[in-house]
This record gives structure tokens, C-alpha cells and sequence, in this order.
């Protein structure tokens, strides 16, 4: 009894290994497969970025621009404080309990980690106004024209119920962020990462087919300073 107990506990270890070694290695493999691979020949018109942390990817966005002006959207009343030299609006998506839970790496529970990975909770939208010297470090370029940043900002609203931005009361990591309802469920399949390389995707971008991990988004950006 003991040994086919043992035997079942090792064939569903090595099925788990077996089973994650294919989620990366596909996730790897879409890489040299790109969507958009000869991106539109329009000049780019809007300098935005995305944003990686190493693990989450955010959109980063001129607040202003002759395309959108995302206070409209989000507007500073929302927000505790914002920095009055404020030039950037960052955009992410991802699971809720995770999000309003986890303001910090230290916060992270294994519980919390593989619970927003089996999926069933929904999502929220975080956004935070960022100073030019926060874009310092781990963006990488992303040059649009006008009509490819309108297919972004197309993505953004079409991820809030309605297309509205229905602020989450007292959720806040900062005086800069705040949280927002959002369309969608978190999962193993749907990461913080596939809705910024979907969007990417959306807006004629070069990017991976299919995108779970933040190396995924960025392989075929360039890093840059603002």
C-alpha cells in the first residue's frame, strides 16, 4: 500500500515537472515566432514604454499626448498625491487578491502565488503617475505612431467594465497608484504578461505569440532611458 502511494506521489511530481519544463519551454519556443514581425512602416509619432520589474510588465504612456490624455480617464482625484512633475501614466493588469494583497516581494505567500496561478479571482488594474527619474531603470522602448498608441489605449479601456474606470476606495500601495475594476480572470494562462503582450500585439507591435513570462513582452524591445 505504502509503495503504490509512493509511486503515485512521484508520477505526479514528475507529471508537475514535466508539465511546467513544457509551459516555459512553449513560452520560450513563441519567442523566435513573433507577431507583427515587420511592424507598420508610419513614423513613430508617441514615445512610450514598457516597464518590467523582472517578473510584472506595465504600459507606460505620456500622460498627454494628442492621442489621449489619461486624466480623463484617471483622474488625480483618485489618487492620494500625485507628484506635481508627474510626465507618465503606468498601466497593468493582474489578479486582485494578489494585487491588493502583495505591495511588496516580502508580502508573497506560497498560498497567494499558486492561488492566483489556479485562477478564479478576478482582476484589477493598477495605474501609477511616475516620474521621469522612475523610468530609470528596466524600461525598454516602444516607438507607435498615432494609430498604433490608439489601438493600445483601445486595449486599456476595453479591459475596464463599460470602457470605465471604477476606482477600488482605500486601495492604494502609494500616493501615486490606485487600483481599478477590470475585465478577466487571472490564471495560469492569463498573467499580468499575456495582457501587456496582447496589447502589444493589438497595436501592430513585434511580440511574442503568447507571452506568461515579463521576458516574453520585452524580447524584442530595446532597453532605454527616458
Amino acid at each position: 500500500m505504502i509503495e503504490r502511494w509512493l509511486r503515485r506521489i512521484a508520477f505526479t511530481l514528475l507529471g508537475l515537472v514535466l508539465g511546467a519544463a513544457l509551459y516555459v519551454a512553449v513560452a520560450c519556443a513563441l519567442m523566435f515566432w513573433p507577431a507583427n514581425a515587420k511592424p507598420p512602416a508610419d513614423l513613430p509619432a508617441v514615445q512610450a514604454w514598457v516597464l518590467s520589474n523582472g517578473v510584472h510588465t506595465d504600459l507606460v504612456f505620456p500622460i498627454r499626448s494628442a492621442t489621449v490624455d489619461w486624466q480623463q480617464l484617471f483622474p488625480l482625484a483618485d489618487f492620494k498625491a500625485v507628484p506635481p512633475d508627474a510626465e507618465f501614466i503606468a498601466i497593468g493588469w493582474g489578479d486582485r487578491e494578489f494585487y491588493l494583497h502583495t505591495p511588496t516581494w516580502a508580502d508573497l505567500t506560497a498560498r497567494r502565488a499558486f492561488g492566483a496561478l489556479a485562477g478564479g479571482n478576478r482582476a484589477l488594474m493598477h495605474v501609477s503617475y511616475l516620474q521621469r527619474a522612475q523610468l530609470r531603470r528596466g524600461a525598454y522602448k516602444l516607438p507607435l505612431s498615432q494609430a498604433q498608441y490608439a489601438q493600445l489605449a483601445d486595449h486599456v479601456r476595453a479591459s475596464l467594465p463599460s470602457g470605465r474606470a471604477t476606482p477600488i476606495a482605500g486601495a492604494h500601495y502609494s500616493n501615486d497608484d490606485a487600483f481599478y475594476e477590470a475585465e478577466g480572470g487571472y490564471n495560469l494562462f492569463e498573467t499580468c504578461n499575456t495582457w501587456t503582450g496582447r496589447g502589444l500585439r493589438h497595436a501592430g507591435v513585434t511580440a511574442s505569440r503568447w507571452t506568461p513570462f515579463d521576458f516574453n513582452v520585452v524580447w524584442h524591445l530595446q532597453p532605454a532611458t527616458p
